[in-house]
Formats: C-alpha cells, structure tokens, sequence
C-alpha cells in the first residue's frame, strides 16, 4: 500500500532527480523511494555498527570462563541435533 506525500526539494535536486529518470527510465516517485529505502538500509547497518561498537570488550574482566565452555558445548550440541 502506497501512502502519498508531498516534499520539497531544491531546483538542483529537480533537476538531477530529472537527468536520472531519463537515465534509468524509472519515475521520480520510485527513485525518491529507492533512496528512502537505501538511507534505512545504511543507518540500520550503522545502528548494528554502533551496537557491535559498544558491546566490544564486555566480557573482557569475566573470570567464570568455564560457564561459557560449558554453555557453548551445549549450544553446540543442540546445533548438531
């Protein structure tokens, strides 16, 4: 389901939105929603970059390294299951 929209944009941006339609053949609406669905997709990799980011090194001080082992052979176990 398409949900209409009104944006503005400068008479550069028009013109090279213009330049492109006749480039690829595509409508303005879809190349404006090509860049939309584009800027998610990188600031959702940038979110996961940041998360990763963050998470680095948070179990740098752990002593209890035998609950890991035993925990990943578990895992490990019901993967092969």
């Amino acid at each position: 389901m398409m949900i209409r929209t009104q944006l503005y944009i400068t008479a550069q941006e028009k013109k090279a939105l213009a330049q492109l339609t006749l480039h690829t053949g595509e409508s303005q609406s879809e190349l404006i929603r090509r860049a939309i669905d584009l800027l998610c997709q990188l600031q959702a990799k940038e979110n996961r970059a940041q998360l990763l980011r963050s998470a680095k090194g948070i179990w740098k001080n752990r002593t209890n390294d035998d609950d890991f082992i035993s925990i990943r052979n578990e895992m490990d176990r019901d993967f092969k299951q």
